[in-house]
C-alpha cells in the first residue's frame, strides 16, 4: 500500500490553518519569522521542479519515485516500478491513477490545501506552526492540523543555505511515521503537458479505506 493518504495529508499541513505561529510554545523570534518568511519567499518564486524521491515508513519500507511540480496547481508523484501508480494534481482535483489498472479516484481541490502549496505564493508565518528548531545547516518547522484521519503533525526541514525543501517528517494520529526525502531536485525546467494529463477514459473507483 503507497499510504497515498498520507502524502495528501502532508501536504494538507503545509499552509492549513490560522492560528498566531508558536514555537514550543513560545513566541517566534524576529530572526525566526525572518528565517521563514525567506524560506516561504524563496519557495514561491520556484515555478517548477523535478527530482527524486524515497518514502520510508515507520517499519523501515522504503518506496522510491519521481516528481515533477509546475506553479499554479500541477503536481506528479509517479512510484518506481512495480508500482503503476500515481498522485496528479492539475488545479480541479488530485486524482491517485493506476495505469495498469486504468483506475482512478479524486480527492476534491478544495479539501487538500496541497492547492495552496502549489500556488504562487507560499505563507508559512500563517502555517499552524508548533515548533522550530535549527541547527547549523538546517531548519525544521513543525506544523499541527486536523485532517479526515485525526491530527497529525509534519516536520518540514529546509536546507538553511539554500532553502530548499530536503525533507518532511509526517507523524500520523497513531503516532506512526514516514518519511519523505527530495533529491536529485532541477528548478525552473520545462515540464511536457503530458505528465499531468489524466486519461479520460479510465474507470472512476470509490478511495481506499
Amino acid at each position: 500500500m503507497l499510504r497515498r493518504h498520507v502524502l495528501l495529508s502532508t501536504f494538507g499541513l503545509v499552509l492549513a490553518g490560522t492560528m498566531p505561529a508558536l514555537a514550543a510554545g513560545r513566541p517566534l523570534t524576529a530572526d525566526e519569522k525572518q528565517l521563514i518568511n525567506a524560506i516561504s519567499t524563496y519557495n514561491s518564486s520556484i515555478k517548477s521542479m523535478v527530482g527524486r524521491f524515497v518514502q520510508i515508513d515507520t517499519d523501515g519500507k522504503r518506496i522510491d519515485g519521481v516528481f515533477f511540480l509546475q506553479r499554479p496547481d500541477k503536481i506528479n508523484f509517479r512510484y518506481n516500478p512495480p508500482s503503476r501508480q500515481e498522485i496528479v494534481s492539475v488545479g480541479r482535483g488530485f486524482y491517485v491513477i493506476d495505469r495498469q489498472q486504468r483506475t482512478e479516484y479524486a480527492y476534491p481541490q478544495d479539501k487538500v490545501p496541497l492547492r495552496q502549496f502549489l500556488s504562487d505564493h507560499i505563507d508559512l508565518l500563517s502555517a499552524n506552526i508548533i515548533d522550530m528548531s535549527q541547527s547549523d545547516s538546517y531548519a525544521t518547522i513543525t506544523l499541527q492540523d486536523s485532517t479526515p484521519e485525526g491530527t497529525v503533525q509534519v516536520a518540514l526541514v529546509f536546507d538553511k543555505s539554500s532553502m530548499d525543501l530536503s525533507q518532511w517528517v509526517l507523524t500520523e494520529p497513531s503516532g506512526q511515521e514516514l518519511t519523505f526525502s527530495l533529491y536529485d531536485v532541477q528548478k525552473n525546467v520545462a515540464i511536457p503537458k503530458s505528465f499531468f494529463y489524466i486519461d479520460p477514459t479510465y474507470k472512476a473507483k470509490p478511495p481506499e479505506t
